[in-house]
C-alpha cells in the first residue's frame, strides 16, 4: 500500500481560541486559517469569538473587526466592499466567495475561514496570484485589430453586437471559480481555468476584434482549454453569477466549426 505523507509544519493544528471580554449575547465564533511563513510553524486555526451585534453585517466586517479589535496581525486582502475588486476572496463556510457580500446571518454555527484552495499561501487568508495573472496575460486581454480606429471617435458596436459581451465583462478576476475548479487544481501549470478562459472567450466574442483565428490557434491545445471536464464548480461559486463552463463551451464550438 502507498503511503503518503504531508511536507514537513504542513498538517494544520488547533491554535489560540480568543474569548470575547464583553458582556455581548449575541457572539459567534470565527474559525481563521493562520500560517506565518517566517515563524516556521504549523499552520494553525485560530477561534475568535465575536460580538456580531456590534459588527457590520458581512463576514469582512467581522475580519476587520478582529484585526482592528482582538488580533493586528491577521492578514487578509480588501479594497472595495462591494463585490467589485476581487480583493477579498476567500473559503467561507466551505464555498469560494466574497467575504464583503458573504453575509454572516447566512452562515449557521461557527464561521471557518480559509485562504482559496489549492492556492500557495503567502500569510494567513492571502493567497500567491502570480501565476494566475501570468496565465490572464498570456491571453492578451486588451482589443488587437489592424483596421485602425476612426480619427475623431471610438470603435462601435451595434447592441446586439455589445450584448454579446454581457456576462463576460463582468467578471472580476477573483479566482473563486479556478480555485474551486478539480481540473486546474490538478493541471493548473498548463490548463488555464475557467476564470482566464472565460476572460479569453469575452475577446473572442467581442466584435470590434480582429485576431479571432490568432486567439482560437493560442488555445488549440490538449491542456489549455481541453482540460476541462464540464464539472461546472465554476458556475456555482461564482460571486457574480456568471458562467465559465457556458463560455468554455463556446470557445470549443467555435473551435469546430472554423475545422
Amino acid at each position: 500500500m502507498a503511503e503518503f505523507k504531508l511536507p514537513a509544519n504542513s498538517r494544520v493544528v488547533r491554535g489560540k481560541t480568543y474569548y470575547s471580554s464583553g458582556t455581548a449575547k449575541n457572539l459567534k465564533n470565527f474559525q481563521i486559517y493562520r500560517w506565518d511563513p517566517d515563524s516556521g510553524e504549523n499552520p494553525r486555526v485560530d477561534t475568535y469569538q465575536v460580538d456580531v451585534g456590534n459588527c457590520g453585517p458581512m463576514v469582512l466586517d467581522a475580519l476587520i473587526k478582529i484585526k482592528n479589535e482582538i488580533d493586528p496581525t491577521l492578514t487578509f486582502r480588501r479594497s472595495c466592499r462591494e463585490g467589485i475588486c476581487g480583493s477579498c476572496a476567500m473559503n467561507i463556510a466551505g464555498t469560494n466567495t466574497l467575504a464583503c457580500i458573504k453575509a454572516t446571518e447566512e452562515i449557521q454555527g461557527d464561521v471557518r475561514i480559509y485562504p482559496l484552495p489549492h492556492m500557495p499561501v503567502i500569510k494567513d487568508l492571502v493567497p500567491d496570484l502570480t501565476h494566475f495573472f501570468a496565465q490572464y496575460a498570456s491571453i492578451k486581454p486588451w482589443l488587437m485589430a489592424q483596421t485602425p480606429p476612426p480619427p475623431d471617435r471610438e470603435r462601435l458596436q451595434s447592441k446586439e453586437d455589445r450584448a454579446q459581451l454581457d456576462g463576460l465583462y463582468e467578471c472580476i478576476l477573483c479566482a473563486c471559480c479556478s480555485t474551486s475548479c478539480p481540473s486546474y487544481w490538478w493541471n493548473s501549470d498548463r490548463y488555464l481555468g475557467p476564470a482566464v478562459l472565460l476572460q479569453a472567450y469575452r475577446w473572442i466574442a467581442d466584435s470590434r476584434d480582429e485576431f479571432t483565428g490568432e486567439r482560437l490557434d493560442d488555445l488549440e491545445d490538449p491542456f489549455r482549454l481541453y482540460r476541462c471536464h464540464t464539472i461546472m464548480n465554476c458556475a456555482k461559486t461564482c460571486p457574480k453569477s456568471l458562467n465559465p463552463g457556458k463560455a468554455i463551451a463556446e470557445i470549443k464550438k467555435l473551435m469546430i466549426e472554423r475545422r
